[in-house]
């Protein structure tokens, strides 16, 4: 399957969300209203725990190169508040919703519950970004211009032009690796499979399959990036920096980490052994 790399332009203007929920403060007739800009409809997706530092200013941040954008959060019970602090944005600016969940549930099914939120809604595009400005907001136009080739833009740190900002030796060892196993076992040229930083056309969404989606942790990434593969998706790569986060505390576990690295091995070799074909 096609996938390919979009360089930086030479000129740059300045499976499961079945548990608890509730989303504020717009009523679903409401967030089906169509665009009136003109653009395709596009809704950005955060989740968040304990990022109280960070989610105002970046949901400003994110308005202010694409002023057309929805944004959902997808906050899991934040003892910081961070989930009120939405909410209240969302009183005067009905581009923002929040979707309170009781407690942390994982990256993976925040992610799918947006997926979930896009589809119902008609959205065209879901872009998913971390919630502590390790996601530049600056890319974000480079990476929406790749939708009109592409079905998922990646925001990539390994492709020409793009890297990573104060990363200690080990972690972008175990990154490489990472990647470099998950372009061997499932068959994907992406040199960048695990970032979170993608924007996904929904129609591609709603035939990859997520249903068969088995990772909640990290995984997440690259499995949900096979399915769209296995259902003909056209992927393509956009440089970019990836930063330390501004505030709060790094989320990263240990053992969610190893087992999402014997989700991703049995996965890929079920992909080599030709078990992973698309139903139908």
């Amino acid at each position: 399957m096609p996938q390919a790399t979009l360089e930086p332009p030479v000129t740059v203007s300045s499976t499961d969300d079945s548990s608890p929920g509730l989303y504020t403060p717009r009523s679903p007739e409401s967030a089906t209203t169509p665009d009136r800009t003109g653009e395709p409809r596009l809704l950005v997706s955060l989740a968040t725990y304990n990022e109280a530092g960070n989610i105002a200013a970046l949901i400003a941040d994110i308005h202010k190169v694409v002023p057309h954008a929805d944004i959902l959060v997808i906050d899991d019970n934040s003892p910081d508040g961070t989930g009120h602090i939405v909410a209240a944005l969302g009183e005067t600016d009905p581009r923002i919703q929040v979707l309170h969940r009781p407690g942390k549930l994982g990256l993976g099914t925040a992610t799918l519950a947006a997926m979930k939120f896009a589809m119902a809604r008609n959205y065209d595009y879901l872009l998913n970004m971390d919630a502590d400005f390790s996601h530049p907001p600056r890319y974000l136009p480079g990476i929406l211009a790749g939708m009109s080739k592409y079905d998922v833009m990646i925001g990539s740190r390994y492709v020409h032009g793009g890297g990573t900002e104060n990363w200690p030796l080990p972690r972008r060892i175990i990154s490489q690796t990472v990647n470099m196993m998950v372009r061997f076992l499932f068959r994907m040229s992406v040199k960048d499979a695990s970032g979170a930083f993608r924007c996904y056309r929904v129609s591609t969404l709603r035939n990859a399959e997520l249903d068969r989606v088995r990772s909640r942790g990290y995984s997440f990434q690259q499995e949900v990036l096979f399915r769209c593969h296995k259902s003909g998706a056209k992927l393509g790569e956009y440089p970019i920096l990836f930063a330390n986060r501004r505030a709060g505390v790094s989320k990263v576990n240990k053992k969610e980490a190893v087992r999402s690295m014997s989700m991703l091995l049995y996965i890929g070799l079920r992909n080599v052994f030709g078990l992973e074909l698309r139903r139908g």
